[in-house]
């Protein structure tokens, strides 16, 4: 079962499919040959680790207020937000201060005494580790 095709409409054709494929294939050289993309990374979540009674959500919020929130970019060694440019060595050390600053809901009770936090300067991913002490926590008695 053959389907009649004229002699034009196949060139016509083939021409199409030539000029794809040239196409494609130069899409290809030309990405492939491009030099490294300079556009950074971008900050693509926290995880938290260590905690049992803080929420999560508590230290991630007061480690966004470092800078290290959706919406920054890592460029070697700056994080650049939406608002400021700051070396991310600093921004880490204030992230580690800002999460041991970190409440219980409802109180003035701190039990984080040390945070780790960790930046993939490939991933973007955030990692905080902290370590919640009780035996030193203050807690006045307002009688």
């Amino acid at each position: 079962m053959f389907i009649k095709i004229r002699r034009d409409t196949l060139i016509i054709l083939l021409l199409a499919f030539i000029l794809i494929v040239c196409g494609r294939l130069i899409t290809y050289v030309a990405f492939a040959s491009s030099s490294e993309i300079n556009d950074g990374v971008p900050i693509s979540g926290i995880i938290v680790k260590g905690n049992d009674i803080v929420p999560v959500d508590t230290i991630r919020y007061n480690v966004m207020q470092s800078g290290l929130r959706d919406g920054s970019v890592i460029y070697g060694d700056i994080l650049k937000t939406s608002k400021r440019e700051v070396s991310l060595k600093d921004a880490i050390q204030t992230a580690q201060e800002f999460a041991k600053e970190s409440t219980v809901p409802g109180t003035s009770v701190q039990p984080i005494k040390a945070a780790d936090v960790q930046v993939d300067k490939n991933t973007g991913i955030v990692t905080v580790t902290v370590i919640e002490d009780f035996s030193s926590v203050e807690i006045e008695d307002s009688k």
